[in-house]
């Protein structure tokens, strides 16, 4: 495990990346703005570029998204020995990256890889020779026997799949790290898995019309230890599977019915409200407890959601104005506070 001195650089490293992000009060300095060559110029001071809208907002999600694992990366590398949760942690870019370019078909079109540096496990300086970057990694079962991705099972049962993958692997280093170590980051990703699952099958209800025994097969169910008390994390999403999605009333005894959209008339279940409200929950739990433990691996899981959280917001913020929104309005659709 990492020294006390090494744990106290990495903390204080990591305290100075976060007072410059765009998160807390200074996420208020993108009030007002109504154009994305302004939002690149608030967020980028030192690199915005001069490009037409549609290619600047590529560009944009390009450059947040490389900027927010390079500060990531640079705090891991206060660790000579980096802990497997942290750096399994990370590697939820790469997996994201692989679902890209599984959705990305197959053109020669390269697709946008980030790169983790010594974290990564996928080659990707080989593509497009899919065989070659994923070989001995956790997405070889992706490949045929040709050595070609397979996409015959389709994009929806991968996609679980890979997340599966990627959280049983996290939660398994997880629980390697002393429990002094992951007090706050067990209960953190213990809600995480629980509200991904939920958002998972309200997605698949509303959108695919998938019934409750194939929605039940996609969910991550891990087992956890609360109270002396064994429970599944897909437990909460088991319960909503069959669920009326036109009716709010029928949720109301839902452990998480307070992230569903407001009864209306006319109501039906929004899975985008949802997953937002889920994330500005799990950004709101990861802020409260950033300086809870300085000296523990808690604080750097905190700083990499807050991280994460910075940087779906510039994102959604950009994509919002792109679509000819205000930034006050994206504020609004992500219940963001003033």
């Amino acid at each position: 495990m990492p020294s006390r001195g090494e744990r106290a650089y990495a903390y204080a490293k990591s305290c100075g990346i976060i007072g410059k992000s765009f998160t807390g009060s200074r996420a208020r300095a993108l009030r007002g703005i109504g154009r994305l060559s302004e939002l690149d110029r608030i967020v980028f001071p030192s690199s915005s570029r001069d490009l037409p809208e549609k290619e600047l907002l590529v560009d944009i999600e390009e450059r947040l998204l490389k900027r927010e694992i390079e500060a990531i990366v640079s705090v891991l590398d206060s660790y000579r020995t980096v802990p497997e949760f942290l750096a399994v942690l990370l590697q939820g870019y790469e997996c994201n990256d692989v679902k890209n370019m599984l959705g990305s078909g197959a053109g020669t079109h390269r697709p946008a890889f980030f790169d983790l540096g010594r974290f990564g496990t996928v080659n990707i300086s080989a593509w497009p020779d899919y065989q070659a970057m994923l070989k001995n990694t956790d997405y070889e079962f992706l490949l045929n026997e040709k050595g070609e991705l397979d996409r015959s099972r389709g994009e929806i049962k991968l996609n679980a799949e890979l997340d599966r993958i990627y959280y049983t692997k996290l939660w398994t280093a997880l629980k390697k790290l002393p429990k002094k170590d992951r007090r706050v980051c067990e209960f953190i990703l213990a809600e995480e898995i629980s509200l991904r699952n939920s958002s998972w099958v309200l997605r698949l209800r509303t959108y695919y019309q998938m019934k409750a025994e194939e929605t039940a097969s996609h969910l991550i169910d891990i087992q956890s230890i609360t109270g002396g008390k064994t429970i599944s994390l897909a437990e909460d999403a088991k319960a909503i599977l069959s669920l009326p999605l036109d009716t709010r009333q029928n949720w109301e005894n839902w452990k998480r019915a307070s992230f569903l959209n407001p009864d209306t008339m006319g109501w039906k279940a929004n899975p985008r409200y949802f997953q937002n409200a889920s994330s500005r929950y799990l950004y709101k739990l990861a802020c409260k407890s950033f300086h809870f433990s300085p000296a523990s691996i808690d604080s750097i899981f905190c700083f990499i959601k807050i991280k994460q959280f910075e940087e779906d917001f510039l994102t959604s913020s950009a994509e919002g104005i792109a679509m000819g929104m205000t930034s006050d309005e994206v504020f609004g659709i992500l219940g963001m506070e003033s």
